[in-house]
Protein backbone atom coordinates (compact mmCIF):
# COMPACT_ATOMS: atom_id res chain seq x y z
CA UNK A 1 0.00 0.00 0.00
CA UNK A 2 1.33 3.21 -1.00
CA UNK A 3 0.86 5.99 1.70
CA UNK A 4 1.40 9.79 0.58
CA UNK A 5 3.60 12.08 2.85
CA UNK A 6 2.44 15.63 2.64
CA UNK A 7 3.78 18.54 4.22
CA UNK A 8 1.46 20.71 6.01
CA UNK A 9 3.15 24.12 6.45
CA UNK A 10 2.41 25.59 9.85
CA UNK A 11 0.47 22.96 10.97
CA UNK A 12 1.88 19.47 10.51
CA UNK A 13 1.41 16.60 8.29
CA UNK A 14 -0.42 14.34 6.06
CA UNK A 15 -0.42 10.94 5.78
CA UNK A 16 -2.76 9.08 3.57
CA UNK A 17 -3.49 5.89 0.92
CA UNK A 18 -6.16 5.46 -1.72
CA UNK A 19 -8.37 2.90 -0.87
CA UNK A 20 -10.22 0.27 -3.67
CA UNK A 21 -13.47 2.75 -4.07
CA UNK A 22 -10.89 5.63 -5.30
CA UNK A 23 -11.23 7.16 -1.51
CA UNK A 24 -8.68 8.35 0.21
CA UNK A 25 -8.12 7.44 3.96
CA UNK A 26 -5.39 9.25 6.17
CA UNK A 27 -4.30 10.98 9.38
CA UNK A 28 -3.45 14.83 9.60
CA UNK A 29 -0.57 14.98 12.53
CA UNK A 30 -0.45 18.50 14.00
CA UNK A 31 2.43 20.33 15.44
CA UNK A 32 0.48 20.47 18.77
CA UNK A 33 0.22 16.26 19.02
CA UNK A 34 -3.47 16.14 18.18
CA UNK A 35 -4.80 13.89 15.70
CA UNK A 36 -7.54 13.98 13.06
CA UNK A 37 -8.79 11.24 10.81
CA UNK A 38 -9.93 11.91 7.28
CA UNK A 39 -11.80 10.77 4.27
CA UNK A 40 -11.51 12.60 0.98
CA UNK A 41 -14.68 12.57 -1.40
CA UNK A 42 -14.63 9.73 -4.22
CA UNK A 43 -14.50 12.69 -7.13
CA UNK A 44 -11.97 14.71 -5.30
CA UNK A 45 -9.29 13.63 -3.37
CA UNK A 46 -8.37 16.87 -1.68
CA UNK A 47 -11.79 17.54 -0.20
CA UNK A 48 -13.11 15.53 3.09
CA UNK A 49 -15.92 13.89 3.10
CA UNK A 50 -15.52 13.28 6.74
CA UNK A 51 -13.07 14.53 9.54
CA UNK A 52 -12.72 13.22 13.14
CA UNK A 53 -10.47 14.87 15.36
CA UNK A 54 -8.89 12.79 18.37
CA UNK A 55 -6.54 13.25 21.22
CA UNK A 56 -3.25 10.77 21.20
CA UNK A 57 -5.10 8.91 23.40
CA UNK A 58 -7.80 8.26 20.80
CA UNK A 59 -5.19 8.29 17.58
CA UNK A 60 -3.49 5.55 19.76
CA UNK A 61 -6.48 3.42 20.90
CA UNK A 62 -7.43 3.27 16.93
CA UNK A 63 -4.07 2.59 16.05
CA UNK A 64 -3.66 -0.61 18.37
CA UNK A 65 -7.01 -1.39 16.96
CA UNK A 66 -6.04 -1.57 13.34
CA UNK A 67 -2.98 -2.96 13.71
CA UNK A 68 -2.76 -5.84 16.71
CA UNK A 69 -5.19 -7.68 14.81
CA UNK A 70 -3.12 -7.99 11.39
CA UNK A 71 -0.23 -8.90 13.63
CA UNK A 72 -2.25 -11.42 15.74
CA UNK A 73 -4.16 -12.77 12.26
CA UNK A 74 -0.44 -13.39 10.84
CA UNK A 75 0.98 -15.10 13.67
CA UNK A 76 -2.16 -17.47 14.12
CA UNK A 77 -1.70 -18.19 9.87
CA UNK A 78 1.98 -19.47 10.66
CA UNK A 79 0.36 -21.35 13.42
CA UNK A 80 -2.42 -23.03 12.08
CA UNK A 81 -0.73 -26.58 11.37
CA UNK A 82 0.75 -27.21 14.82
CA UNK A 83 -2.08 -28.40 16.70
CA UNK A 84 -2.44 -27.39 20.63
CA UNK A 85 -0.71 -23.78 19.87
CA UNK A 86 -2.46 -20.89 19.75
CA UNK A 87 -2.14 -16.79 19.67
CA UNK A 88 -4.20 -14.69 21.32
CA UNK A 89 -3.95 -10.42 22.00
CA UNK A 90 -4.61 -10.01 25.72
CA UNK A 91 -4.42 -6.56 27.37
CA UNK A 92 -1.95 -5.86 29.98
CA UNK A 93 -3.87 -3.86 32.74
CA UNK A 94 -2.37 -4.91 35.24
CA UNK A 95 1.24 -4.31 34.89
CA UNK A 96 1.22 -0.60 33.49
CA UNK A 97 4.48 0.41 34.33
CA UNK A 98 6.03 -2.96 35.39
CA UNK A 99 8.45 -5.28 33.46
CA UNK A 100 7.81 -8.89 31.68
CA UNK A 101 9.76 -10.18 34.10
CA UNK A 102 7.66 -8.66 36.52
CA UNK A 103 5.06 -11.26 35.03
CA UNK A 104 6.90 -14.49 35.36
CA UNK A 105 4.47 -15.23 32.85
CA UNK A 106 6.54 -18.27 30.66
CA UNK A 107 7.24 -19.85 34.41
CA UNK A 108 4.03 -19.36 35.78
CA UNK A 109 1.80 -20.71 32.38
CA UNK A 110 3.92 -22.23 29.48
CA UNK A 111 2.89 -19.18 27.25
CA UNK A 112 4.97 -16.77 25.98
CA UNK A 113 4.81 -12.98 25.22
CA UNK A 114 5.96 -13.02 21.38
CA UNK A 115 5.42 -9.01 20.77
CA UNK A 116 3.93 -6.05 22.30
CA UNK A 117 1.45 -3.96 20.38
CA UNK A 118 1.57 -0.39 21.66
CA UNK A 119 -0.30 2.58 19.53
CA UNK A 120 -0.27 0.96 16.55
CA UNK A 121 3.79 -0.75 16.43
CA UNK A 122 4.20 -3.51 17.03
CA UNK A 123 7.51 -4.57 19.30
CA UNK A 124 8.65 -7.71 18.95
CA UNK A 125 10.27 -10.26 21.20
CA UNK A 126 10.46 -7.77 24.10
CA UNK A 127 12.98 -9.24 26.74
CA UNK A 128 11.94 -9.70 30.64
CA UNK A 129 13.33 -5.55 30.98
CA UNK A 130 10.28 -4.64 28.43
CA UNK A 131 8.31 -2.10 30.53
CA UNK A 132 4.33 -2.02 30.03
CA UNK A 133 2.19 0.76 29.27
CA UNK A 134 -1.43 1.46 30.32
CA UNK A 135 -2.98 0.65 26.58
CA UNK A 136 -0.09 -2.16 25.48
CA UNK A 137 -1.81 -5.30 23.70
CA UNK A 138 0.51 -8.10 24.57
CA UNK A 139 0.36 -11.21 21.66
CA UNK A 140 0.52 -14.54 23.65
CA UNK A 141 1.51 -17.92 21.97
CA UNK A 142 0.66 -21.17 24.05
CA UNK A 143 -1.80 -23.47 24.53
CA UNK A 144 -5.52 -23.06 25.47
CA UNK A 145 -5.18 -23.62 28.97
CA UNK A 146 -1.60 -20.99 29.34
CA UNK A 147 -3.52 -18.48 27.21
CA UNK A 148 -6.30 -18.34 29.73
CA UNK A 149 -4.05 -18.21 32.76
CA UNK A 150 -1.57 -15.45 30.95
CA UNK A 151 -4.95 -13.97 30.64
CA UNK A 152 -5.86 -14.24 34.00
CA UNK A 153 -2.52 -12.93 35.44
CA UNK A 154 -2.11 -9.76 32.65
CA UNK A 155 -5.52 -8.37 33.55
CA UNK A 156 -5.15 -9.04 37.35
CA UNK A 157 -8.52 -10.81 36.84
Amino acid sequence: MNVEITPLPGIGTRQDFMIRSGRRVGVITYRDGKFELIVSKQDDPDSCTASIPLTPEEASTLAGLLGAPQLVAHLSEQHRDITGITTRQLPVTAFANRTLGDTALRTRTGASIVAVVRSGNAHPSPGPEFLFENGDLAVVVGTAEGLDAASHILTGG
